[in-house]
C-alpha cells in the first residue's frame, strides 16, 4: 500500500463544484496545503461553470485537525509565526469573498483551525461524529486567528466556552443547537445525500441572487484583511513565550 499523500482536489459536475482536502495526519493542513485551499476557492469562485461549492475532507473520520503540528513546533521567530497562523486566515477569506454559496461537509471530528473552515461555509452540515474543539488555550496561545469566524456563526457566548474549555470536545448536536451546524445526520451516507441534494436545489436558483445574498450574509467583515492579519500576528508572537515553547517540548 503507498503512503498517503497531501492533496487538494477540484472538480466541477453538473454546476456543483466539488473541493476535497486530506493530509496523511487527521487531515492536520500544513501551510502549502493551506495556501493551496485557498487557491482552490478562489478558483471555485471565478469558475463560470460552477454555481455552487462543496468543501469536503477526505477520509471517514476526522475532518480537520486544525494546522500541521510538525511546523508548529518548528517557528523560530515572529515572522515564521505570522506565516504559520496567516494559513488558515487566507482560507476564510478566500470563502468570505467566494461569490458562490459553500456548502460544508462534516463528517467527523474538527479542532482547532477546522471549526474555523466549518464556520466559515454558508451553510454546514455533518454526521453525529463531528464533535468540535478549540485547543489553542492548552498551548499557550489562543484561536485569534479562527475566533472572528467562529463568534460570528455561533455567538461569543458559545465561542467564549469552546475557546476557555480548550480540552473539552463538544458534541455535534451541541454544536447544531448552537448554529454551527444546520443539519446533524446518522451516518456519512445520509450526510453525502443531504449536501447532494442541497446543491442540486442550489444549481436551480439564479446566481446573481445568491451572490448578493452571500454580500448580505457576510456585511460587516470588510475589514478582515487585516483583522485576521493581526489576529495571526498575537498567535505569532505567543507561540515564541516561554510558556508556549515548555508545552510544546512534550509534543517532540
Amino acid at each position: 500500500m503507498s503512503e498517503q499523500k497531501a492533496y487538494v482536489k477540484y472538480q466541477v459536475e453538473n454546476q456543483i463544484a466539488t473541493i476535497e482536502f486530506s493530509t496523511p495526519e487527521h487531515n492536520s493542513m500544513p501551510g502549502h496545503s493551506l495556501a493551496e485551499l485557498a487557491k482552490t476557492i478562489t478558483k471555485a469562485g471565478e469558475d463560470k461553470e460552477a454555481k455552487v461549492v462543496i468543501l469536503k475532507s477526505g477520509g471517514n473520520r476526522t475532518f480537520c485537525a486544525g494546522a500541521n503540528f510538525q511546523e508548529l513546533i518548528s517557528i523560530e521567530n515572529r515572522e515564521q509565526g505570522l506565516e504559520f497562523f496567516s494559513g488558515f486566515a487566507h482560507v476564510i477569506n478566500a470563502m468570505r469573498k467566494c461569490p458562490k454559496f459553500i456548502i460544508g461537509r462534516v463528517q467527523g471530528k474538527t479542532v482547532g483551525g477546522g471549526v474555523g473552515l466549518a464556520s466559515s461555509v454558508d451553510y454546514c452540515m455533518a454526521t453525529k461524529y463531528a464533535a468540535i474543539k478549540l485547543s489553542e488555550l492548552n498551548l499557550g496561545i489562543g484561536p485569534f486567528t479562527v475566533g472572528p469566524a467562529v463568534e460570528r456563526k455561533m455567538g461569543l457566548s458559545a465561542f467564549s466556552q469552546i475557546s476557555i474549555h480548550a480540552n473539552r470536545f463538544y458534541d455535534a448536536e451541541w454544536a447544531r443547537q448552537k448554529g454551527l451546524y444546520t443539519e446533524v445526520f446518522e451516518t456519512t451516507e445520509e450526510l453525502d445525500e443531504a449536501v447532494q441534494e442541497l446543491a442540486e436545489e442550489l444549481c436551480t436558483f439564479n446566481p446573481e441572487a445568491m451572490a448578493e445574498m452571500k454580500k448580505m450574509y457576510w456585511k460587516g467583515t470588510e475589514d478582515w484583511d487585516q483583522l485576521l492579519h493581526e489576529r495571526a500576528d498575537i498567535s505569532g508572537k505567543l507561540v515564541l513565550s516561554e510558556f508556549t515553547k515548555n508545552k510544546l517540548k512534550d509534543y517532540k
